[in-house]
């Protein structure tokens, strides 16, 4: 058997393993839809925590992460990785106890529903926002893990990108339309482990291959920027390819990296507050008080993850200093250093990690993506009497709608998934972000204020990225950390010109800070 055939043998019985656990679960996720899209609140401790993560990186661990390290080193990465452990670290802490517990108050099996009810909205305008800027930034995230898809079978394959990505579409579809929620949190859980032992292997196998830690960092140090946290690499590039000459990847000199961008990236942070996928995980749970062992099991395995990936980008500089010439070529680094370095049988399985992150990811954002029209706006607005049959029969339609759209997006080749990625990440972290907090931790926050924080949040998203951003210098900033600055003044000033909430809101609001 040849050594291609052997990889997708490996990869094969991955993909195996993950229909077996939708069909599995499927009798039990078929029974209404709250089973459906919440899993009737029945995680355990350890498949929160791992399918939380699981969901929340997608193949951008293994692939965009590393990436970024690998074309202009340590900073851009590093400070990101900060970022997000930290982010990770309190957002467990603070908000996931009281969300569990506001969210079964609120009768709540969806974000857009908890804030509705929390507010105790009557036209459900909340809802409505809440549910299309959903539909808008998952049908973008969805699509990054397509371009994941399509870049690994390309690669491995080699045949074409659009065909692979569709291919990959196809299978994501398939399993969320039989699984729902506990499929999807089951299988997640196994992916964790799967994506952590890959990174793992490679960062361990491509060291002692590169010959050893020092001799890594050595490469690293040679290059101008690569290995500073207040400098950066500046590839020589013509035409977006960088230049090689005798052999040697061509830098120019080290780029600074001002504290501005220390903040920028340290933004990234921010987005968990405001993550459907990671936020549904707390209110999913079977029991508040595991929530303890959830956020240490979580904020292990974020930092081994996100130290290891970064490392792997260092590696692949090392090892393999030519092969990848663009910036979205650098994000198959991964898959060069597994093919490469490991057996072909081990390496279909450490492939199987890539696939098993964008496989994790992406079937929560279909399914977050489904809740928020068949849920919220079909039910929520359109038909309230609607059964729950009907409700499932018009969340798998908005599946493939919008998996449809996603491939849309996904079909250039050229994308580079951490940019999709950073672009849907500030979506959510700044339309939902501010709200969460100031609904679970300001009795004044109102319903004015939450309209105003969302619409002011996700378009200020747009507004910085397309526009601001380009006039460069202290404006070309991560959109995130404006767009949630500028959220959380609206809900402030907003609520604070408009009328207080109603005596029982308020009430409400007591009773689930007491604990009650």
């Amino acid at each position: 058997m040849g050594d291609t055939m052997k990889i997708l043998l490996a990869m094969v019985i991955y993909m195996a393993a993950v229909i077996v656990i939708g069909v599995v679960f499927a009798k039990r996720a078929n029974r209404s839809s709250e089973d459906y899209f919440l899993g009737g609140r029945s995680l355990g401790p350890w498949v929160t925590a791992m399918s939380a993560e699981a969901s929340d990186m997608s193949g951008w661990l293994l692939m965009g992460l590393p990436g970024v390290a690998y074309w202009c080193g340590l900073a851009d990465a590093a400070w990101t990785a900060i970022g997000l452990a930290v982010g990770t670290y309190i957002n467990w802490l603070i908000t996931s106890k009281r969300l569990r517990r506001y969210s079964e108050k609120a009768r709540a099996i969806t974000l857009p529903e908890y804030f509705s009810n929390r507010f105790h909205e009557n036209r459900k305008v909340i809802m409505t926002i809440a549910a299309v800027f959903i539909l808008i930034f998952f049908t973008v995230y969805a699509s990054s893990c397509l371009v994941t898809c399509g870049k690994l079978f390309s690669t491995l394959f080699g045949f074409g990108y659009v065909p692979m990505m569709i291919v990959g579409a196809v299978f994501v579809l398939l399993y969320t339309l039989i699984g729902g929620f506990l499929a999807e949190s089951a299988s997640d859980f196994m992916q964790a482990i799967v994506m952590v032992v890959a990174l793992t292997i490679i960062v361990v196998v491509g060291t002692v291959t590169a010959g050893g830690f020092d001799a890594v960092i050595s490469n690293a140090r040679s290059i101008p920027g690569f290995l500073e946290f207040f400098g950066i690499a500046t590839p020589v590039t013509v035409d977006g390819v960088q230049q090689v000459v005798n052999g040697v990847p061509q830098f120019g000199a080290a780029g600074d990296y001002s504290l501005l961008s220390v903040a920028s990236m340290l933004a990234w942070g921010l987005g968990y507050f405001g993550m459907p996928q990671v936020l549904l995980r707390f209110m999913a749970i079977r029991e508040e008080r595991e929530l303890t062992r959830s956020r240490r099991i979580a904020t292990v395995w974020v930092v081994i993850s996100l130290t290891v990936a970064v490392f792997i980008g260092l590696v692949g500089r090392t090892l393999f200093p030519t092969e990848l010439t663009t910036s979205s070529e650098a994000e198959n680094v991964f898959i060069l250093l597994s093919t490469n370095l490991l057996p072909p049988l081990l390496a279909g399985f450490v492939m199987a990690g890539i696939l098993a992150a964008t496989i994790s990811s992406s079937d929560s954002y279909l399914l977050i993506a489904a809740s928020a029209l068949a849920k919220n706006i079909y039910q929520g607005l359109l038909r309230r009497d609607a059964s729950d049959r009907q409700v499932m029969t018009v969340s798998r339609l908005t599946l493939l709608a919008v998996a449809a759209i996603a491939i849309v997006i996904a079909l250039d080749e050229n994308s580079v998934i951490f940019s999709i990625v950073s672009f849907a990440w500030a979506g959510f972290g700044a339309t939902f972000g501010p709200l969460m907090l100031f609904s679970l931790f300001w009795k004044r926050t109102n319903r004015a204020g939450a309209i105003a924080g969302m619409i002011g949040g996700g378009v200020m998203v747009f507004v910085w990225n397309l526009g601001i951003s380009r006039l460069g210098g202290v404006w070309a900033i991560y959109e995130l950390l404006p767009a949630f600055i500028f959220s959380s003044l609206c809900i402030v000033v907003v609520s604070l010109l408009t009328a207080p909430p109603s005596a029982q809101i308020e009430r409400e609001f007591e009773e689930v800070k007491a604990g009650r």
